[in-house]
């Protein structure tokens, strides 16, 4: 009986003080990722910016950052978001 105390005493005690695995687990995780999409489309006028997410994310997505201040994760197959994009790009290196 003593030992199923210290033994359930003890598992408590590793649970409440181990920290470890959630500082790894953020750190393997890229920021930002995408995993449920916008399925409509913003106008060109609301769009403040757009980013690719990292090489790293599970689905390859654009996160729009829009003019009322939220960031929308749209995926990298729609057409829309494809040429909002590339027509950033070209801006910048004008």
């Amino acid at each position: 009986m003593k030992t199923l105390i210290f033994t359930v005493g003890l598992l408590l005690l590793l649970t409440v003080y181990c920290t470890a695995m959630p500082h790894g687990v953020n750190e393997i995780t890229p920021e930002p990722c995408c995993f449920k999409f916008f399925p409509g489309a913003i106008p060109r006028q609301e769009i403040i910016s757009i980013v690719k997410t990292d090489t790293r994310c599970h689905k390859k997505a654009f996160v729009v950052s829009a003019a009322n201040g939220k960031d929308i994760c749209v995926s990298q197959n729609v057409r829309w978001a494809k040429a909002a994009f590339n027509r950033q790009l070209v801006s910048k290196a004008e």
